[in-house]
């Protein structure tokens, strides 16, 4: 929706679409030509790079730089000696795409091919990025698919919960890039259309986007003792793994289940408690209805209370990132207290027994789940609180 925290409150706030023609690579051969692609700021290196290690860093990078110098000044931190969490899927692919043309297309010509595979590697990029952001700590990258910036900001919570860390820099992201959109294109798992339907009954597929986020997840004393403004508390996570298909989630949702109760345990809440569900909501057919079975067996009577949308259907799957943006989406309704839409809808899937929130809405909101499933059977639910009371 933007570069930062007021832009994209302006356009969940206003259900605004994402989408645009792709740009970055040509999708000529492919059946999809769209997706939430960001339009990034041409600039010079910014503050902590220096010229010949901006242009190493690749675009998905330079979006977790955005997100994370604003994480850091929102929470009123300038750097410093933290732990750094990050998850991401595909991380630095458009390197790995730029060494496998030359070699096609030149395979003697061998100039800037090292230097590729040295920036190709993830850490390389989130190194760097950390020590432009003035930071001095160890550095976590955790990759399983679409669940890894859920499980980023999940693992940062453990960490502070059992006093092995004051404070954690937490996030996640994805960029385009042309290997996975060909992939995705090639399960024939992408929307005919380019715009995804979560929750509709003849939803045809999914969309993917691009972008980061980041929080700094602190202990409630430290941040108390700087006068920090504290946006929620990690209230619950749960993770779990899904055992029955490589790609395709249990049709009773039976993982996504676990780690919805285990996160409502951890947190103390129960179903009717919680005020709104930003759901996994691809806008696949068999994703949507596993997650809807999982959230009727989970809510059980209470199911027709619970408020529900998909905010990937505004601005496509981030992959990666998805669990760490949707998590700060979260944020920002906790703040502003509305919810974001299920964009696109045009007749729901009767999966929904839940109210699906099919278009910004005010509301009270004091408790927040957000859930992220991935490739792998890797599935996670975190629990946000707005207030925090000790």
């Amino acid at each position: 929706m933007g570069l930062d925290w007021a832009e994209n409150t302006d356009g969940f706030r206003a259900g605004r679409s994402a989408f645009r023609r792709v740009t970055l690579f040509d999708t000529s051969r492919q059946r999809v030509g769209t997706a939430g692609e960001i339009e990034m700021p041409e600039h010079a290196p910014a503050p902590g790079f220096g010229k010949r290690q901006w242009l190493r860093v690749d675009r998905g990078t330079r979006m977790a730089w955005m997100a994370a110098r604003e994480a850091l000044a929102q929470a009123g931190l300038s750097g410093g000696r933290m732990p750094v969490v990050i998850g991401t899927s595909a991380a630095a692919m458009p390197v790995g795409e730029k060494y496998y043309k030359q070699a096609r297309d030149t395979p003697t010509l061998h100039r800037g091919q090292l230097v590729r595979v040295q920036t190709y590697q993830a850490h390389w990029q989130m190194t760097a990025m950390a020590g432009a952001l003035g930071i001095d700590g160890p550095l976590r990258i955790l990759s399983n698919a679409c669940a890894s910036g859920a499980n980023a900001i999940g693992h940062a919570f453990h960490l502070v919960r059992s006093g092995k860390a004051e404070r954690v820099l937490a996030g996640g992201y994805d960029a385009l890039c042309q290997l996975v959109f060909a992939g995705f294109d090639s399960l024939q798992a992408l929307s005919p259309s380019g715009i995804p339907r979560p929750f509709d009954a003849a939803r045809d597929g999914l969309a993917l986007g691009e972008g980061a986020g980041f929080v700094v997840v602190e202990s409630w004393e430290s941040a108390k003792a700087r006068g920090a403004r504290v946006l929620a508390e990690v209230a619950g996570y749960g993770a779990a793994t899904d055992i029955h298909h490589l790609t395709q989630p249990h049709p009773e949702g039976d993982a996504a289940l676990v780690t919805m109760r285990d996160a409502c345990a951890m947190a103390g809440v129960g179903p009717e408690e919680i005020d709104y569900i930003n759901s996994h909501g691809t806008g696949t057919p068999l994703n949507d209805v596993a997650e809807g079975r999982a959230i009727q067996r989970w809510a059980g009577d209470a199911v027709a209370g619970v408020k529900v949308s998909s905010t990937k259907s505004a601005i496509g799957h981030l992959l990666g990132g998805a669990g760490a943006v949707e998590s700060v989406i979260c944020l920002i309704a906790l703040d502003g207290q509305w919810l974001p839409a299920s964009l696109h809808v045009r007749d729901i899937d009767p999966v929904c027994e839940f109210d699906l929130v099919r278009e910004p809405r005010e509301a009270r909101v004091r408790t927040v789940l957000t859930n992220s499933f991935g490739f792998g059977g890797a599935n996670a639910t975190l629990i946000f609180k707005r207030e925090v009371v000790r």
